[in-house]
């Protein structure tokens, strides 16, 4: 009886103690990252009054974000989740508070300039920096630090996304593929929650989708296969994204100019392919994945197929030449145009399959199918869910050992026939054919050879 009065009274306080410190960062995040997005919408706003299109003014926007990242805060640089990743693992959480100002001034300038990027690589940044500096500010433990950091990323990614559950899922599962801690489920929950709460009583709106409202979804067997069908698609346009991204930058870098002249060439060079390709691939791209989740055609026909292809290349560009702003908008946009076109193949089910890619290509991109079901759920309503599941899960496997955050640590591997090394991250792990699969291998190969053998002699 003593023992168990013990371990009560202790789970009571430690339960009460992240009650507190989760709604009490939850609600500094939710202020700070409604600032962000209220000073990004009125950036926006503002380029109406420009005597001439926005995106024309990309290659300085470029150039002046490099020139801010560098010289004021280098771990502003890229797309934000990356950097917080690689702070919780290497660092037990310690973030720079130079790097809130820095990301949020360089997002807005190279959104405003047309820059392909998103708003919620920053949101986490913000909200994992804000934990940081409130840790450092109490003298908290590394241990606690490292714990509300974490916090801090799904309550940004809450408040960003407007899907408290799936951003606080979000922020835990994208630190270690195949983990999800669950010691830090409750002040994720509660940190989510109270930030959402926050940004919706400062002003905030978000949009949600009811697709069983556009068209009827049903239980049936020949949908399924449709929607497995479609999972490996988003999984192949996943992969596609991954390795765009990566080479991309890896191309930039061997580029023999200063990042200044590169960041202003890669402005222009998009400026001039707008020209031929059209104007929809800059900034976040809400319009279009508003427009493809209609039911109304005459919204979306002018959405060419290939658009998630351009949308690729513009964001790959963008972040690789220097350009500040996170990568799960253009994602978004990504998912939502893949399924676009794999939907026009299916009659009656167009938003339907815009709804999965939505959520699959997230799922194979960041590695967090159990984040992109439950915000199926919290965007698509019910219906779509155990659909959306199935997609989610078969986008997560056919995109392998790959994600857009480097950083995150290999704790699975996605088939029984390949043997990853556990614990590494994702940049310097090494994949590999299972011993079990090079032994059916050569029992396969020794077999025909054998009756290739077989076969001769019975010739001669």
């Amino acid at each position: 009886m003593k023992k168990h009065s013990i371990e009560q009274v202790g789970i009571f306080i430690s339960v009460t103690k992240w009650l507190l410190l989760s709604s009490l960062i939850g609600i500094i995040i939710g202020t700070s990252v409604t600032i962000f997005l209220k000073a990004l919408q009125l950036s926006e706003e503002s380029q109406s009054f420009l005597p001439f299109p926005h995106h024309y003014l990309l290659p300085f926007g470029l150039l002046l974000t490099v020139w801010l990242v560098k010289r004021y805060a280098p771990d502003a640089k890229g797309h934000g989740t990356e950097k917080v990743i690689e702070a919780v693992h290497k660092k037990h959480g310690k973030i720079e508070l130079a790097v809130i100002p820095i990301k949020l001034l360089a997002t807005i300038i190279t959104i405003f300039s047309g820059g392909s990027a998103g708003k919620e690589g920053p949101g986490a940044q913000i909200g994992a920096g804000m934990a940081s500096a409130t840790s450092d500010f109490f003298h908290f433990s590394k241990k606690d630090r490292k714990k509300l950091v974490v916090c801090g990323i799904g309550a940004g990614f809450a408040t960003v996304f407007g899907t408290p559950i799936a951003g606080a899922i979000f922020g835990l599962e994208v630190l270690v593929v195949g983990i999800i801690r669950y010691d830090v489920l409750l002040p994720s929950f509660i940190s989510g929650f109270s930030a959402f709460t926050t940004a919706q009583f400062l002003g905030i709106e978000y949009t949600y989708f009811n697709i069983n409202f556009i068209q009827p979804i049903d239980l049936n067997l020949f949908l399924i296969f449709q929607v497995v069908l479609a999972g490996m698609f988003f999984g192949v346009i996943s992969d596609i994204t991954i390795t765009t991204l990566k080479r991309v930058s890896r191309f930039m870098e061997k580029i023999p100019l200063n990042i200044y002249a590169k960041a202003f060439s890669a402005g222009l060079f998009l400026v001039i392919l707008s020209l031929f390709v059209g104007d929809q691939y800059f900034g976040l791209g809400l319009t279009t994945i508003d427009n493809v989740l209609q039911s109304n055609t005459a919204l979306n026909e002018h959405t060419p197929w290939y658009s998630f292809f351009l949308k690729i290349l513009f964001t790959s560009l963008t972040l690789g030449s220097g350009g500040s702003g996170g990568i799960v908008t253009p994602i978004f946009y990504i998912g939502a145009t893949s399924g676009h076109w794999f939907g026009t193949f299916i009659e009656g089910n167009l938003p339907f399959f815009v709804a999965l890619g939505f959520v699959s290509v997230l799922a194979g991109t960041t590695n967090a199918p159990v984040a992109a079901t439950i915000m199926a759920m919290e965007l698509f309503g019910l219906d779509v869910a155990h659909y959306a599941a199935i997609s989610i899960v078969i986008s997560f496997i056919i995109t392998g050992h790959r994600s857009v955050f480097p950083s995150q640590i290999l704790a699975m591997q996605k088939s029984d026939f390949l043997k990853i090394d556990p614990g590494e991250d994702i940049a310097h792990s090494k994949v590999a054919v299972g011993d079990n699969s090079m032994k059916q291998f050569n029992s396969i190969r020794e077999r025909i050879q054998k009756k290739r053998k077989e076969r001769n002699e019975r010739k001669k």
